[in-house]
């Protein structure tokens, strides 16, 4: 079993970070980062905070070793290290684990909305049929077969499988990104996307409105950006920071993120790897993401101004492909995509099971089985999952649908109750299942009620739901066991506010130490996050020939990164001295 899901926690750091990276690299997430470049200029850099992408900063600083140092298999796992066993904790393993079932059928249909629209670009043959009634499309069908192979594939590797194949997919992509930014540089001109782009596309930085006109460019993108609900950038851009400190803060969603994580050796290696994730991705992923919006911008725009309404703009990336890369590197390229689209697929399905199997069927159906029937069991869910989230696709109306419904409402349930379980002593397990209880609830109710208004602008009422539901579990139920406090607070030493636990255990080890790093990690997160961001705003402003910003950026990235070497990377060396713990 630990080998099935953790690898044995026997992979080095690097490679769980080239497959963590590889898993972020997914087609739908692509196709909505280049529609967002093409839409938004360079602002659009600003766009994956709805994430946020910086949660990954977080990690890197402090929760991957607070994590990492739990010593268990999945996130559910986690709850009784953490809450105890009582009935409170088992009713927070069952919230998490719908949680990460919740999830996973969301970022199905999520994929299952990408696939198809990329996949009809580029095969030829008409698919449609139709069951009585209810009409298949040529997109649906292809995302159909695609994802049959994919959980195919996934059933018979386990977590080995995912890492060793996504390392070679990275390797590929990372190969087609870097031919794919060539392209761009040298066919198209400075002065052609200027021509090509309205006012204000090329500044990154925006006050209250968006302030980007397409009237006379391409006037059907006015209509997208309205859609969107983007128009008032700086209200947005507040939203994502209120929403991405909260969100950051709670640690990574019980996914395959979460699993690489708990897959490294130890508390260390946990951190190197999730640093090493932040540096491999961005720079070659965003020179085929502007590369792409670029192309598409200067060479595809004018067709797009005749057509008129009616555009799907998530398609521009496959159009692009299809248009602007020659033969032999198409065909790499799409092998790549398609081989990253089946490693995140295959990430997600990966992680899904291993709460169904550990944290219901073995817990409380058969705890004696053997690890042949978990296995079976894990499959038999696996394809239960796929099948319901596939469900949920047929009914998506688009990937920035998803994407803002997944990131703001659905984590704006999973923010508040996840948050309190690292900083506060007094926050129980009645308190975690009631905050994310009242999370669930709210994020699939409160959307409907404001169908008209973008999720996140939502996650305020979301997030404050969730809390009440926290605070009213807090003060219903007794506070939790000290033992089971003084385990958690020992081995994981988070910093907040645990004075109580902190006194007892001072009385039986007067050398026991608290954790006061919090103004620290607080540093080398907003050094960390302008350090990301460099990596983004690197390749973009290279390929649109705007040298004056990239080497502002660039001097950004030298002094952020040498920032980082002697604030966070140095420190991690002095966990050596002490005693890692070791595996059960």
């Amino acid at each position: 079993m630990k080998s099935y899901f953790l690898g044995g926690n026997e992979i080095p750091w690097y490679y769980l970070g080239l497959s963590n990276a590889s898993g972020m690299f997914d087609i739908s997430g692509t196709m909505w980062a280049v529609t967002a470049m093409f839409v938004y200029g360079v602002k659009s850099a600003w766009l994956p905070w709805l994430w946020p992408v910086w949660n990954q900063v977080f990690i890197m600083v402090f929760l991957a070793a607070w994590l990492r140092r739990s010593n268990v298999m999945t996130g559910a796992q986690w709850i009784t290290y953490r809450f105890g066993k009582d009935l409170g904790a088992r009713l927070s393993h069952i919230i998490v684990t719908v949680f990460a079932i919740i999830s996973t059928l969301g970022f199905i249909a999520y994929f299952f909305e990408g696939i198809g629209k990329f996949a009809t670009i580029f095969f030829p043959w008409d698919l449609s049929f139709a069951i009585g009634s209810l009409g298949i499309s040529s997109e649906q069908s292809y995302a159909l077969i695609i994802i049959a192979i994919t959980t195919i594939y996934t059933l018979k590797g386990g977590m080995y499988s995912v890492v060793g194949t996504e390392v070679i997919q990275f390797v590929i992509m990372t190969i087609s990104c870097l031919v794919i930014g060539y392209i761009a540089f040298t066919t198209v001109t400075a002065e052609q996307i200027t021509t090509a782009v309205p006012e204000n596309w090329k500044n990154l930085f925006f006050g209250m409105e968006l302030d980007i006109d397409w009237t006379g460019y391409i006037d059907s993108v006015n209509t997208k950006i309205e859609e969107d609900g983007f128009s008032l950038f700086g209200f947005l851009f507040m939203m994502m920071i209120f929403k991405g400190i909260f969100a950051s803060l709670a640690g990574p969603v019980p996914s395959y993120d979460m699993q690489r994580i708990l897959s490294t050796k130890n508390e260390i290696e946990a951190s190197k790897m999730s640093g090493l994730t932040i540096v491999v991705l961005s720079i070659p992923r965003y020179l085929m993401i502007a590369g792409f919006a670029i192309l598409g911008l200067v060479y595809l725009g004018p067709e797009l101004q005749i057509a008129g309404s009616g555009i799907d703009f998530e398609t521009i990336l496959p159009v692009a492909i299809q248009r602007f890369i020659p033969a032999g590197l198409k065909g790499l390229l799409l092998a790549g995509l398609l081989a990253a689209f089946m490693g995140t697929f295959a990430a997600f399905i990966n992680a899904a099971p291993a709460y169904l199997v550990n944290d219901i069927y073995k817990k409380y159906i058969r705890p004696n089985a053997s690890n042949k029937t978990y296995i079976r069991f894990s499959y038999l869910s696996s394809i239960l999952i796929v099948i319901i989230g596939l469900l949920f696709g047929f009914f998506a109306s688009s990937i920035n649908t998803l994407t803002v419904w997944l990131t703001s409402a659905l984590y704006g349930g999973y923010a508040a109750a996840n948050m309190l379980k690292w900083i506060w002593w007094r926050f129980n397990a009645y308190g975690y299942f009631g905050g994310m209880l009242a999370g669930l609830i709210a994020a699939s109710i409160v959307p409907g009620f404001f169908p008209e208004t973008s999720a996140i602008y939502l996650f305020p009422i979301i997030l404050l739901l969730s809390f009440i539901g926290c605070f009213l579990g807090v003060y219903l139920g007794k506070p939790d066991d000290m033992e089971v406090l003084k385990n958690f607070y020992k081995t994981t030493k988070p910093w907040g506010f645990w004075k109580p636990v902190y006194n007892q255990l001072k009385k039986e080890d007067p050398t026991f130490i608290a954790n006061k790093d919090f103004w620290k990690d607080t540093f080398n997160c907003v050094v960390g996050v302008v350090w990301q961001m460099t990596f983004v705003l690197i390749p973009i402003y290279l390929l649109i020939r705007e040298y004056e910003q990239l080497f502002v950026v660039l001097v950004l990235m030298i002094i952020t990164s040498i920032t980082l070497k002697y604030t966070w990377y140095n420190k991690l060396g002095k966990l050596k001295g002490k005693v890692v713990k070791k595996d059960m």
